[in-house]
């Protein structure tokens, strides 16, 4: 092992190289990771005798990516996930799979290769589908919180999967095929029973008082994640290390530290998956690249048309509008970093050949490289499809409401707000003493609850949508507003809003909220009468205190803001 560092430096260097390549066309990193492998592997740079040593930070990589998927899901979240939510995972799931597994078996392949592909294709990414959402401010719209609760659900139903695949390989010549999946089941209840337990009882004021040392919690959480892994990992309990690593993580979901524990283990797992999947390109083997290329194209179109239009007839039928299925659909249309996990699993144990891995490995870079797009682009697909996804949508949509039950008709020279969190409920709050109307509009279904059922000083109507939606802009009565008021920082919904406005209702002062002085400097080229930029307005506030030596008033502010945060 004397060139170890040598070949470390190899992976490090060009995955950089294509990272920055990558993030440059706004593709995943993933893809640079294995583009990697692909590229090096012709090149033979690898000491055979390396190998191993790889493989084992390979598998450390996974081990951390599982246990921080495990420490953002909560128990409790679980249980308190609603029926329709339960209902429209478990029939993505079932029939997905089913699909998959017929086209499949169609194209050739036997059943265990057949039922191997169909579940990698069922699942989807959770890690580039909160990247995606998170980027666009939109992870708690209704579309992402769908998005997110199907993801969880396949996140726990891959877990068991390999829970359940790794043990079973290990079957006892003793117990027999049945009851080798008793002794499974029986394990996997009692071992899920306790990390129950640690969970809420346990870990939570453990993990708190640790945290007083920043150092101390972090290497706590790797002492607690590799010693439950090797545990469950014993010839005594038999599951996978990366189950270890999972369970790991639900163990510290309940902490108040858990996200602080994400933030120092994030580092250390992004340089270990590097060499999972630079790893898993080297193993790609595209000498049968002329075998795999037709399959592959057809269950990549399977995974980027078929799987999301599944999803967006399911929530159709379970009564949600046309637009909240298509974007549900579309977040989840590429294949999941548990995809590649099962495959590099399945060839370990030898149930599939090098030809599935590089089948399933292929799919996961297409519909990796196209779901990004037509996730960054969903706003123009919706329009240029919305028409013909009408049928999708049921007269009655009783699940999601979008509009107050007070009539709108009669508004005139009323107050527009866009986005009811934070700013924008500080702006209604200062509005209340103005005796005005106001329309809020928003896509968060919590924020607009919160307004249905609080009472406030003046009449607040609202709208639940995309101020983008042409009919939300009509329902909102932009032509009669005396003021529009946007607290979204999305540039090309505020860019739409004033193109409207502009030929709607010259009239109305339009107030917008920027993140960046670039994007501020267009929207006042483009018409808009006042942008806020957070710093700025921040800075302007405590300058103007210091200037007035009113500095007695914050301790007023202090209790007014507090207030606000309960």
């Amino acid at each position: 092992m004397e060139n170890i560092f040598f070949d470390l430096t190899v992976i490090i260097c060009l995955a950089a190289l294509f990272s920055i390549i990558f993030r440059l066309l706004k593709q995943p990193a993933i893809l640079a990771y294995i583009l990697t492998g692909i590229i090096i592997a012709p090149f033979h740079f690898f000491d055979a005798s390396n190998q191993p040593l790889l493989l084992a930070l390979s598998q450390v990589g996974i081990t951390l990516l599982l246990f921080m998927v495990g420490l953002e899901i909560r128990i409790t979240e679980l249980m308190s996930m609603g029926k329709m939510l339960l209902l429209s995972s478990a029939w993505q799931i079932s029939l997905s799979f089913i699909l998959g597994f017929l086209i499949s078996a169609t194209l050739g392949f036997d059943r265990l290769s057949s039922f191997y592909i169909a579940t990698a294709i069922t699942f989807s990414s959770t890690i580039i589908v909160v990247k995606l959402l998170s980027d666009q401010h939109e992870l708690h719209s209704l579309h992402g919180k769908f998005s997110l609760g199907i993801l969880l659900s396949q996140d726990v139903v891959a877990i068991v999967f390999l829970m359940f695949l790794t043990a079973a390989a290990r079957e006892s010549p003793f117990l027999g095929p049945v009851g080798n999946f008793v002794s499974v089941l029986i394990k996997g209840v009692l071992i899920i029973a306790a990390i129950a337990f640690l969970s809420k009882n346990i870990f939570p004021k453990l993990f708190e008082r640790i945290a007083r040392s920043s150092e101390t919690l972090f290497l706590a959480s790797l002492g607690w994640v590799f010693g439950l892994a090797a545990f469950v990992s014993s010839k005594f309990i038999g599951f996978s290390i990366e189950i270890g690593g999972f369970l790991a993580g639900v163990a510290l979901a309940n902490s108040l530290v858990n996200y602080q524990i994400i933030a120092k283990a994030k580092i250390l797992r992004d340089f270990f998956i590097v060499i999972f999947f630079v790893l898993l390109g080297i193993q790609m083997s595209f000498a049968n690249i002329a075998e795999i290329f037709v399959p592959a194209i057809i269950l990549s179109l399977f995974v980027l048309i078929a799987k999301p239009f599944i999803v967006m007839v399911i929530l159709g039928l379970l009564g949600y509008k046309k637009r909240t299925s298509f974007l549900t659909g579309v977040s989840l249309s590429q294949i999941s970093e548990f995809s590649l996990i099962l495959a590099f699993l399945g060839l370990s144990l030898g149930h599939i050949d090098q030809k599935t891995v590089s089948l399933i490995t292929m799919v996961g870079l297409i519909t990796f490289a196209v779901s990004t797009y037509m996730i960054t682009h969903w706003k123009t697909l919706y329009r240029k499809f919305e028409k013909t996804l009408s049928f999708l949508e049921k007269k009655d949509s009783q699940n999601e409401k979008t509009l107050d039950e007070s009539s709108l008709e009669s508004l005139d020279d009323h107050v527009v707000v866009i986005g009811g969190d934070q700013m924008g409920a500080s702006v209604i709050e200062a509005l209340e003493d103005q005796k005005v109307d106001i329309v809020l509009v928003d896509f968060d279904p919590t924020i607009v609850k919160k307004y249905e059922k609080k009472e406030v000083g003046q009449r607040v109507f609202w709208l639940f949508g995309d101020i983008s939606d042409l009919d939300i802009q009509q329902r909102a009565k932009l032509d009669n507003a005396r003021m529009v008021i946007s607290t979204i920082p999305d540039i090309e919904d505020n860019l739409l809003l004033l193109k409207e406005l502009r030929h709607e209702n010259r009239r109305a002062k339009i107030v917008m909220m920027a993140i960046e002085g670039k994007e501020a400097r267009t929207l006042y080229r483009e018409g808009a009468d006042y942008v806020v930029l957070p710093h700025l307005a921040g800075g302007r506030q405590i300058a103007k205190l210091i200037e007035e030596n009113a500095l007695s008033k914050l301790e007023k502010l202090k209790d007014k803001d507090k207030k606000y945060l309960k």
